[in-house]
C-alpha cells in the first residue's frame, strides 16, 4: 500500500483496489511464459470488473496478498478471479473479464490455441459473485462533467480501466452531497461495485459526462448506476453499479432528497 491510497474516511479507497488488480494481473502475465507477456505488447482490453469489498482496509507496512486464478475461458475472452487478502482477513472479491487485441489492425482477437492451454493450466472455479442487476439510466439523471487529465492515459494511448472507477466516484459524491448534505464525516462504505467498459475514452480538452440515478434504496443502504457518455453525441463509454451502505438507516427526509434522481 501507498500512503495516497487513503482516502478522507482513513482507509484505501474503493478505486485503488482496481490499481492493486491490476498491478497483480500484469504481474501474473509478466511472470509467465513468452505467449502471456506478448498479450501486454500486442494489446488486451478489460471489458468489465466485478468487485465485492468485504472489509476496509487501513495503511500499514506490510503488503496485501491478492491471489489469483483463471476462472473462465472462452474463444476470444477470458476472466480472471481474485482474493485479496489484508493479513489473514478477505477484504474483497473481484472478477475482471478480458479480451485479447490486436493493436496493430484495432481490433479484438481469438486467443490461440497456446494461450488457451495456458490459460487452461490455471483454471479454477472461484466462489461466484452474487449479480447486481443493470438498471437503464434515464434523461433525468444526475449529470456530472468529466474532464479527463493527461495523466488519467496508459501506455495505449486511451483513458487506463481504473480511471474509470475514480471517474463514478467523483459523480457519486456530487450527487449525494447535493441530495444528502454528503460531507467526508458522513460514513458511507462501498460494498459492491461493478463497470462493464463499452469503448476506450480518448484525451480530449471538452469534458465528457457522467450520469447517474438511483437504482435501489434500503434500509440503510442505496445502489446507483451511473453512465459515462459523450454529453454531444450518443455514444456510451461505460456502464456501472454501486452499492453504498450507511452507517444508519436512511431518514424518510432523506429518502425524499434521493427519489428526484431515481431510475
Amino acid at each position: 500500500m501507498r500512503w495516497g491510497d487513503m482516502d478522507a474516511q482513513g482507509h484505501v479507497n474503493n478505486a485503488v483496489y482496481i490499481d492493486y488488480l491490476q498491478e497483480a494481473r500484469v504481474d501474473y502475465l509478466l511472470s509467465g511464459p513468452p505467449a502471456l507477456h506478448q498479450l501486454l505488447d500486442t494489446g488486451v482490453l478489460v471489458v468489465s470488473h466485478q468487485v465485492e469489498y468485504l472489509r476496509p482496509v487501513t495503511f500499514h507496512d506490510e503488503p496485501l496478498l491478492i491471489r489469483l486464478w483463471v476462472d473462465t475461458i472462452g474463444g476470444s475472452r477470458f476472466s480472471i478471479g481474485y482474493e485479496v487478502f489484508d493479513a489473514d482477513e478477505l477484504a474483497a472479491r473481484a472478477r475482471t473479464a478480458v479480451v485479447p487485441f490486436d493493436l496493430a489492425t484495432n481490433s479484438m482477437r481469438r486467443l490461440t490455441t497456446e494461450e488457451r492451454d495456458l490459460f487452461s493450466a490455471q483454471l479454477h472455479q472461484g466462489e461466484p459473485l452474487r449479480e447486481v442487476p443493470k438498471v437503464k439510466i434515464a434523461e433525468h439523471g444526475y449529470r456530472s462533467p468529466l474532464p479527463v487529465r493527461w495523466s488519467d492515459l496508459d501506455s495505449y494511448g486511451h483513458v487506463n480501466n481504473v480511471k474509470y472507477y475514480e471517474y463514478i466516484q467523483e459523480a457519486r459524491i456530487a450527487l449525494m452531497r447535493d441530495a444528502l448534505d454528503f460531507d467526508e464525516s458522513t460514513r458511507w462504505l462501498v460494498v459492491r461495485q461493478d463497470v462493464d467498459y463499452r469503448r476506450p475514452i480518448d484525451f480530449r480538452i471538452d469534458p465528457y459526462e457522467v450520469v447517474t440515478v438511483i437504482a435501489d434504496v434500503g434500509n440503510r443502504s442505496v445502489t446507483l448506476a451511473a453512465e459515462i457518455r459523450d454529453p454531444d453525441s450518443t455514444t456510451t463509454y461505460a456502464q456501472a453499479r454501486t452499492v453504498l451502505v450507511g452507517a444508519e438507516p436512511l431518514t424518510a427526509e432523506q429518502r425524499a432528497a434521493l427519489e428526484p434522481w431515481r431510475a
